[in-house]
C-alpha cells in the first residue's frame, strides 16, 4: 500500500511540474497547444517526434524553447541535398602529436546532443537520412568501427515539408517507424496569429526558462513505465493497431480495400506509452479510452500507406483511421 502511495504522490507532483512546463513553453509558442502537448508527450515517452509543416509555423522555435524548458542539450541540423553522413555523425582525423606520433581522434558530429532538431529531413538524400536510424535506436553510432554512445536522453524532433513540394525525398518505412508520433503543424488561428504578430515584433520577447533539468526528465521517463494501464485500455490499444492491417482477421472493410500496409507492434508500443504520458500532463493517475482516440492518428498515420487504387480514388488515411478508431473506441470505452 506504501508503494502505491508513493507511486501516486510521484505522478501527481510530476503533473504540477508538467503543467508549469506547458505554461513557460506557451510564453513563446502560441496558439499551438495540441503541438506542444504531442510533443512534449513524446519526449516524455522517451521517443522521437516528426513535425510535418510548411515553413514559418514556428517548428524551429518550438524545439529551441522545449530544450530551454525541459533543461537539456539542444543542436540542430539543417538537411540539404548536398548533406553526408559525416556531417552528421561525426569523423575520425588523422591528427600528429608533438613526439612525431600519429593518432586518430573522434569529432562528434552534431547528432551528439540531447535534443536534435533536424530540420527539413525530407531534404536530404536517403543515405543521409539514413544516418540517423542508429542514433534514434540504439542511442549510438559507428564511425570507422568505433560505437560512440549518445549522452542520455537523447531525442529527435524532425521538421518534414509536405511531400508534394518538388526537391523532396520521401522518408522510407525504416525511418518513419523510429518516430513515436507525427504532429501535424496547422496555420494558427487568426486570434493567435494576431497574438504572435504582436508578441514577436515588439522591443522584446518573452524568455523561457528550465523548469526540468536532464535528472529530472530521465526521472519523468521512467516514472511514466511505472504508471498502470487499465486491461480494457490494453485491449483497446490492440484492437486499433491490429485492425489497422489489412491482411488481419480484425481489419474493417475500408483497411483491406484501402490499405497497402499497415503498422507494425512498435505502434502499439507507442501508443501505450503516450496514453500514459498524455494522463501526465492532465494531472491524472491512468490513461482513459480518451487517451487512445486522441493519439491512435498520430501514431498509425506514418506508419501506414495507402494502396494504389485508394490513392487513385482519393482515399486519405486519416478519414480511414477515424473510422477504425470510431468502430472500436465506443465499445471499449463503455466496457
Amino acid at each position: 500500500m506504501d508503494k502505491a502511495e508513493d507511486l501516486v504522490a510521484e505522478i501527481e507532483a510530476l503533473g504540477e511540474k508538467l503543467a508549469k512546463a506547458r505554461e513557460m513553453t506557451a510564453r513563446r509558442i502560441i496558439g499551438q497547444e495540441a503541438v506542444v502537448d504531442n510533443v512534449m508527450a513524446a519526449m516524455l515517452a522517451g521517443g522521437h517526434a516528426l513535425l510535418i509543416g510548411l515553413p514559418g509555423l514556428g517548428k524551429t522555435r518550438l524545439v529551441d524553447t522545449l530544450s530551454t524548458v525541459m533543461g537539456i542539450s539542444g543542436g540542430r541540423i539543417q538537411f540539404t541535398p548536398d548533406l553526408m553522413p559525416a556531417d552528421i555523425l561525426g569523423s575520425e582525423v588523422l591528427e600528429e602529436g608533438a613526439d612525431g606520433k600519429r593518432e586518430f581522434r573522434f569529432i562528434p558530429g552534431p547528432v551528439f546532443c540531447q535534443l536534435l532538431l533536424a530540420d527539413e529531413i525530407n531534404r536530404a538524400s536517403p543515405r543521409t537520412q539514413s544516418a540517423l536510424l542508429q542514433a534514434m535506436q540504439e542511442r549510438e553510432v559507428t564511425v570507422a568501427g568505433h560505437a560512440h554512445k549518445m549522452e542520455k536522453p537523447f531525442h529527435v524532433l524532425a521538421t518534414q515539408n509536405p511531400l508534394e513540394q518538388e526537391g523532396t525525398y520521401p522518408l522510407p518505412e525504416a525511418q518513419l517507424d523510429r518516430f513515436l508520433l507525427q504532429v501535424d503543424v496547422d496555420y494558427p488561428d487568426r486570434d493567435a496569429e494576431r497574438d504572435i504578430i504582436l508578441a514577436t515584433t515588439g522591443a522584446e520577447e518573452a524568455e523561457a526558462e528550465a523548469v526540468f533539468n536532464t535528472e529530472d526528465l530521465i526521472a519523468a521517463q521512467s516514472l511514466l513505465r511505472r504508471m498502470p494501464v487499465g486491461e480494457a485500455i490494453v485491449e483497446m490499444i490492440l484492437d486499433i493497431v491490429r485492425a489497422a492491417r489489412p491482411d488481419d482477421e480484425s481489419a474493417p472493410e475500408i483497411v483491406r480495400d484501402a490499405v497497402a500496409w499497415g503498422p507494425g507492434p512498435r505502434a502499439a508500443q507507442a501508443l501505450m506509452l503516450l496514453t500514459r504520458a498524455r494522463a501526465l500532463m492532465d494531472g491524472r493517475l491512468a490513461p482513459n479510452a480518451d487517451d487512445v482516440t486522441a493519439l491512435a492518428k498520430p501514431v498509425l498515420i506514418h506508419r501506414m500507406a495507402l494502396s494504389y487504387a485508394a490513392r487513385a480514388r482519393g482515399d486519405n488515411l486519416a478519414g480511414i483511421i477515424d473510422g477504425v478508431v470510431e468502430g472500436i473506441a465506443p465499445k471499449e470505452a463503455a466496457a
